[in-house]
Parts: structure tokens; C-alpha cells; sequence
């Protein structure tokens, strides 16, 4: 990942159990947090929809994100 913030975000969502629930039930007041793009927050959104980010193993993610990297 380029994007520092992004990276700090998921890092934050998987290492803090606090930030982990506030996720889960209001992704947009822990993304805005964080300084990412109109991008950013758009494939976090996303892949949160699709997979339920949290719940999604490193595969999954990997598989969803893959091909949104060329701009992280």
C-alpha cells in the first residue's frame, strides 16, 4: 500500500477492538479519521459492503483490493 493513511486505517480496524466495533457499526466516523482520498474511502467502503471487512481473511482482501493497487 502508498497510501500511509490507508495503511494506518486497516491497521487500526485489526489491532484495536474499540475501533474494530465503531467500524462496524459507523464506517464513515473511523474513516474520517484518517486523511484519504475520495478513492480511498470509496474502495474501504466498498470492500467493507462486499466482504464485511472485518470478517474478510487476508485472501479475500487481497482478491478484492488486488486490482484497485495500482493507485494505493
Amino acid at each position: 500500500m502508498k497510501s500511509q493513511s490507508l495503511k494506518h486505517l486497516v491497521q487500526k480496524i485489526f489491532s484495536d477492538e474499540k475501533t474494530k466495533q465503531q467500524f462496524i457499526s459507523d464506517p464513515e466516523s473511523v474513516i474520517s479519521q484518517f486523511s484519504l482520498t475520495k478513492q480511498e474511502k470509496k474502495a474501504v467502503l466498498n470492500t467493507h459492503a462486499k466482504l464485511g471487512l472485518i470478517t474478510s481473511d487476508s485472501i479475500q482482501l487481497e482478491q478484492a483490493v488486488g486490482p484497485l493497487s495500482w493507485w494505493l
